[in-house]
């Protein structure tokens, strides 16, 4: 067993990104957009984040929500913001590309490992909507990703607690295997005992009121789906701290 767990924060603001650090965090995964999933950050955000933490920072490239199928203008872009993500000091990369038919793209994806080299890369959750976990999980291996970020297939990482164990059995060390999706001070103990994983993702957050004292409650910024323009979400230094607690006592 290793000495201790290693718990990455998935954040979208610099004030994420320092709360999570003083929390214990291990690790960052840079994104805007965490109501979509997480998608590709601003450089401005990644530049003030690397000045603001010392933990490394993963940066998410993904360039619009919705599905894992990517077009040549999509891979471009993808391309273009690893070059340029790599050269303003990000620490790793998270990507991941689909085929039709729910596969790992190996074409494009070894593309995209290519443009990142020397940086670590992650494959992210793309994973949980593949056809055949066992067969993608060999594609990711041949491919050199460092690991992969799961819920297991599943609508949480502890719903999908029995195939992400098979996997980890699976890997032997030759990929790291990441659950994250809806971890919680309640499951985190369960997901790790269950899963024998090394390291963890979360978003530890906590919804507070805007600061504004003028609003205009008539008016919604994007879709109806997300908050009222009022509200923010932030990464919380005592979730953090606790989720941390938790898998060092879970040795």
């Amino acid at each position: 067993m290793a000495e201790r767990f290693l718990m990455e924060v998935c954040v979208d603001s610099v004030e994420s990104a320092i709360n999570a650090e003083i929390g214990g965090a291990g690790r960052l995964e840079l994104c805007s957009s965490l109501l979509e999933g997480g998608l590709t950050p601003s450089i401005g955000l990644l530049q003030v984040v690397k000045q603001s933490v010392k933990i490394p920072v993963y940066v998410m490239i993904r360039p619009r929500g919705g599905d894992f199928l990517y077009s040549d203008q999509d891979v471009d872009v993808m391309r273009k913001d690893i070059e340029l993500m790599r050269s303003h000091g990000a620490d790793g990369l998270v990507l991941g590309a689909l085929t039709e038919d729910g596969r790992v793209d190996s074409e494009i994806c070894m593309e995209l490992l290519a443009a990142a080299r020397p940086l670590p890369v992650t494959f992210h959750r793309a994973f949980d909507v593949v056809h055949d976990p066992t067969t993608a999980l060999e594609t990711l291996v041949s491919l050199g990703f460092e690991r992969v970020l799961t819920s297991g297939c599943d609508s949480s990482a502890l719903e999908g607690l029995p195939l992400i164990k098979r996997i980890i059995d699976q890997a032997k060390d030759r990929i790291v295997i990441m659950p994250g999706g809806g971890i919680t001070e309640r499951n985190l103990q369960r997901i790790l005992e269950g899963s024998g994983a090394q390291e963890f993702h979360c978003s530890a957050r906590c919804s507070r009121d805007s600061a504004m004292k003028f609003r205009n409650t008539c008016v919604m910024m994007g879709t109806v789906l997300s908050t009222s323009g009022y509200g923010l979400t932030v990464a919380d230094v005592s979730k953090v701290r606790n989720l941390n607690a938790i898998a060092k006592n879970t040795l």
